[in-house]
């Protein structure tokens, strides 16, 4: 139980001060490149019925799960 507590309060403080405090785009692309903006718009995509639950979940944990692509994306 205090491993977990640790470990939760070491994402909080880490977090602080990361790529992801404010959702950020590609200036010539426009898409996301960091998991604030890239959860916003998988949920967009998923409640506009353009993706189903599955891929979005899929999606999400590709790109901002443990090992996530967009975590320390610096463009």
């Amino acid at each position: 139980m205090n491993k977990f507590l640790f470990l939760v309060a070491a994402m909080l403080l880490t977090s602080c001060a990361d790529n992801n405090s404010e959702p950020k785009y590609g200036e010539s692309s426009g898409l996301s490149t960091n998991c604030r903006a890239y959860v916003q718009a998988a949920i967009d995509e998923w409640r506009n019925g353009s993706s189903n639950t599955e891929d979005t979940m899929n999606a999400l944990e590709r790109n901002c799960g443990i090992h996530g692509h967009l975590w320390d994306y610096r463009p």
